[in-house]
């Protein structure tokens, strides 16, 4: 059975339509992705699913309920973590997950240790007794996925939940996320980490509130980002770049710091062929290794495509 079955969601504000005819579905304890820029309507979509925003049109069920007409009967069976920081900042780090645990009804001993269980987890225990307001944004972001989870809901969404928070935190916290998959509970997660990306059994995503591809991340790379990728580093870089995307045999090309990735039909231009062409084109001495294709990569050719399209 389905967690999330969602068929032509549509949301207006207005003359403006923030998330167009998305249709989807998310399998019982699966870690789903939902990209796209900011904008693009991930953030309204979830909030949607939670039952705090009621659609436009179409429909969607997250644990069995209907999201328009049992709004309450979604929000008792998931949890939440929304993009901006919301537990109460004058209240200490245990104040706030006792706070939030009562309200989805434990209580007493199950209530204290399922508390003490989450401080350890998310290696908050040396904070729990400071003001939450006091606190790094790091550690707050911490704080709010303790409380999202805190009483083991069946499905959580998770709204850019490692925003601000250093590489080995976020490490952290994608170690819980597999860890609830693997205890049954459904996951849905927006982030702007093509890395983290990488830890989901599937991606959606969107651009300008629609829903242009979804597949696993290899199954992306395999339809969006075919062919074979080379960066490339040299002097003359930025003449060398001007306009290769229009010789045969080039799929793309993406600058990045002092080099670039250009990504080729090997059938139609061998990575020997590239790189005559770039020394042709001034690039000498030439540096070039293959790479394999990103989830960025993936992300650049839809976003690339849909402005094309416009």
């Amino acid at each position: 059975m389905n967690a999330i079955e969602v068929e032509h969601l549509t949301r207006r504000f207005g003359g403006f339509t923030a998330v167009n005819d998305v249709s989807f579905s998310v399998s019982a304890g699966e870690i789903f992705g939902y990209l796209g820029a900011n904008g693009a309507g991930k953030s309204t979509t979830i909030r949607m699913l939670c039952g705090l925003l009621k659609p436009s049109g179409g429909q969607a069920r997250v644990a069995g309920f209907d999201v328009a007409h049992e709004p309450e009967r979604v929000k008792g069976g998931i949890g939440y973590m929304s993009q901006r920081f919301s537990l109460y900042l004058d209240l200490s780090v245990r104040a706030n997950l006792e706070f939030f645990a009562s309200a989805y009804g434990a209580h007493g001993a199950t209530l204290r240790a399922r508390i003490d269980e989450m401080l350890e987890r998310m290696q908050l225990g040396a904070v729990q007794d400071e003001v939450t307001g006091a606190l790094p944004g790091g550690i707050q972001q911490r704080v709010a996925l303790a409380s999202a989870v805190l009483h083991r809901p069946r499905i959580v969404f998770l709204d850019e939940p490692t925003a601000g928070v250093d590489p080995l935190q976020r490490r952290g916290f994608w170690q819980l996320i597999r860890e609830l998959s693997a205890q049954g509970t459904t996951v849905f997660v927006t982030t702007h980490y093509m890395d983290e990306a990488e830890y989901c059994g599937r991606i959606g995503i969107m651009v300008d509130g629609k829903l242009v591809a979804l597949d696993t991340p290899q199954g992306l790379k395999r339809t969006h980002a075919p062919g074979r990728v080379l960066e490339v580093r040299g002097p003359g870089l930025a003449r060398a770049l001007q306009g290769l995307r229009e010789e045969p045999g080039v799929l793309d090309v993406s600058p990045f710091g002092a080099g670039a990735t250009v990504r080729v039909d090997p059938a139609r231009l061998p990575p020997e062929s590239l790189a005559g062409l770039l020394r042709s084109r001034g690039m000498d001495p030439l540096e070039m290794d293959e790479a394999e294709p990103t989830l960025d990569d993936v992300f650049l050719a839809l976003t690339s495509a849909a402005g094309r399209t416009e």
